[in-house]
């Protein structure tokens, strides 16, 4: 396989990891590789500094190339990751204008010496008309450039057509990026530009040109004249440019890699709206581009589209090299001219990777991540084992925290601060352990005669009221004593009946409290027995045994006042509701209606919110949940979207 190049808008870099196949590893690595890529490029990352992780920064075998945004958070952001196997950058910088500074340095790129930058910078007279100064421009993290011998990559997120707000940013970047890769060019450098532009290159590359055109009242000449696309044309060879060229874009510098090897090919979109569901009919269009100079057209052997690869509302997008360029009159292995020279030679590796390749801008560099592994790899290598001397000593050390830990831990049972004792076993097992310590230790006889002292107390009485330790927290007993409701059947039982539960300590019981204690019935048995439901009877014969009690227990006064009181229930055990009849009121108030139906396939329909300025925003509607077909308009008798359209305010459950 040759070396491939692939860009992808990620719409937020987890996100793919929610669609298959990239949900079974979950990890870039093995997303790289099913790519089959040397180089990604990430758009939209969506994540700030202090967001970035060890998987996402220190991916085994890759470097990583960020622009963030300065002040949007969790906005736009591109990441370029570069397999160290196959390839290596000798300059990277972030941003088109060079006013930004690489990392932990006040030096711009554009002031930096002439063989540290990469050049073609965008001049005053070429920012002249541009309403948003440079730094703004490159403030929203929208661009990285790396420098291979071969060319110059540049991977960028270019804004979207929104709203008019965002107009005057818009056509300022992409004015910036023009004069940044015309002048690429005139320095005699080749490049490769990627990433998602939001522009679609012309009525080829969008399903809903012709309905867009009709709703404006536009011409076909006036829809390829519009502002972003005009520019975009004047980029690439073959674009359609209406009129006299612009100044300064005289002649096209790029050519499209993806077009020019389908070059008549319908439907070959990288972008859907999900919000109408429109992949599965495919009405989208093609705004994620792999271009490159004019004089790089005879690199490539494939570019395509893969539109079966789920993770986003974009697919990725690939461009292959030859294995062999013409470069000078001389065929040279591509391997040869994109890492420094002398690494490789006729596509044999000369010189190993090092952390010396890395370059500023590098993510491993970041403070956080600097001189570190990822987790993974702290678990590869073993750790060398200690030596006999340092083994003794730290044996010796062990022994003698355990021995002062021991002698604490029984001060503490002495004054009844500590835990419950273990058991025999137990005792005798760390009676050992102290009797083995007499001999190597010179705290033995401290040791045993407290062991001993302790052993000799009498076993504490189980009626003593348990004592708080010292942290505050109580023991488990006391735990299980005041745990709440433990069933829902719980809910329903005497408040009487509980109150005596509850006062009476669990483990305390002695023979003279059982016989003076009522018998406690099962739940069940306390219930009254509405209209309707099961019996007395088939209730207790589903409830857990009663607990049973001394046969004195029947002759007792309490007993016999018990069972007066189950003949005759109180006004509480008259006022239970059955639970089931509960439970499906409840379900009913907060259950959610009924869908219509929509009108060709006889299918629940799904509802939406209506976003559009307008009286009727934040209204939500009902329409077919199927998707939205090629034509991209509802259609009747088909398998894509009818035209069923009903207001959730006009919808009542079980009718219109």
């Amino acid at each position: 396989m040759g070396f491939r190049i692939t860009t992808w808008n990620v719409n937020g870099i987890r996100n793919p990891f929610q669609y298959q196949p990239w949900r079974d590893k979950r990890t870039f690595a093995a997303m790289f590789d099913i790519l089959e890529a040397d180089i990604v490029v990430f758009q939209e990352t969506k994540i700030q500094r202090k967001d970035l992780r060890d998987d996402m920064v220190l991916v085994p075998g890759w470097d990583c190339y960020w622009s963030l945004p300065r002040h949007k958070k969790g906005y736009s952001g591109v990441v370029i990751y570069t397999r160290q196997s196959t390839c290596a950058p000798i300059r990277a910088e972030e941003g088109l204008s060079g006013v930004l500074c690489p990392p932990n340095s006040s030096t711009q790129f554009s002031d930096l010496p002439e063989d540290q930058q990469i050049g073609g910078y965008p001049t005053v007279t070429q920012l002249e008309d541009s309403p948003v100064d440079a730094a703004t421009l490159d403030s929203e993290g929208r661009c990285v450039l790396l420098e291979f011998p071969a060319f110059v990559l540049i991977g960028v997120y270019s804004p979207a057509n929104r709203d008019e707000t965002r107009d005057e940013f818009r056509h300022g970047f992409l004015d910036m990026l023009d004069a940044r890769i015309r002048n690429l060019v005139a320095l005699g450098k080749r490049v490769f530009l990627t990433g998602d532009l939001n522009i679609s290159r012309e009525e080829l590359d969008t399903a809903n040109a012709e309905s867009s055109m009709r709703k404006n009242g536009l011409t076909s000449v006036e829809y390829a004249s519009m502002p972003a696309r005009r520019l975009f044309n004047h980029l690439l060879k073959g674009g359609k440019v209406y009129g006299e060229r612009d100044e300064g874009r005289e002649q096209p510098v790029m050519w499209d890699i993806c077009r020019g090897f389908h070059p008549e090919r319908k439907g070959m979109f990288t972008c859907w709206e999900q919000r109408v569901n429109a992949r599965p009919g495919n009405f989208g269009a093609r705004i994620d581009y792999v271009l490159c100079s004019l004089d790089m057209q005879d690199w490539f052997c494939e570019s395509n589209i893969q539109e079966g690869l789920m993770g986003s509302d974009h697919c990725p997008v690939y461009a292959i090299f030859n294995d062999k360029i013409a470069l000078n009159g001389e065929e040279i292995d591509i391997r040869d001219i994109m890492n420094p020279p002398g690494t490789f030679v006729d596509g044999q590796r000369q010189k190993e990777y090092s952390i010396k390749n890395l370059l500023p801008l590098s993510g491993k560099l970041i403070q956080e991540f600097d001189r570190r592994r990822n987790i993974r790899d702290m678990f590869t290598r073993k750790p060398s084992l200690p030596t006999t001397k340092n083994t003794q000593a730290s044996n010796g050390s062990e022994h003698a925290s355990a021995t002062s830990s021991q002698q604490s831990s029984d001060l503490l049972e002495e004054k009844g601060e500590g835990r419950e004792s273990p058991p025999k076993s137990t005792q005798a097992s760390s009676n050992e352990r102290d009797t083995e310590g007499s001999f190597t230790d010179g705290t033995s006889n401290s040791t045993a005669s407290i062991t001993t002292k302790k052993r000799s107390f009498p076993e504490k009485s189980t009626n003593q009221p348990v004592k708080r330790t010292k942290s505050g927290a109580v023991t488990s007993a006391t735990i299980a004593s005041t745990k709440g409701q433990q069933s829902l059947i719980g809910f329903f039982k005497s408040k009487s009946i509980v109150a005596n539960e509850s006062s009476t300590p669990s483990g305390t019981d002695s023979p003279e409290t059982r016989e003076n204690t009522p018998t406690l019935l099962p739940p069940a048995e306390i219930i009254s027995t509405p209209k309707g439901t099961p019996s007395k009877a088939k209730l207790h014969s589903s409830s857990p045994s009663p607990r049973r009690t001394p046969k004195s227990t029947s002759n007792s006064p309490n007993f016999t006042r018990h069972l007066s009181n189950r003949a005759q229930p109180s006004e509480e055990d008259s006022d239970v509701h059955d639970p089931i009849e509960s439970k499906e009121s409840w379900s009913k108030l907060f259950a959610k209606p009924a869908a219509p139906r929509c009108e060709s396939h006889n299918e629940p329909c799904i509802t939406l919110l209506t976003k559009k300025p307008g009286v009727n925003c934040g209204r939500s509607f009902w329409i077919c949940a199927r998707p939205l077909g090629p034509s991209g308009i509802k259609e009747k008798g088909t398998q894509w979207r009818c035209g069923t359209f009903i207001w959730c305010s006009d919808w009542k459950d079980g009718g219109g």
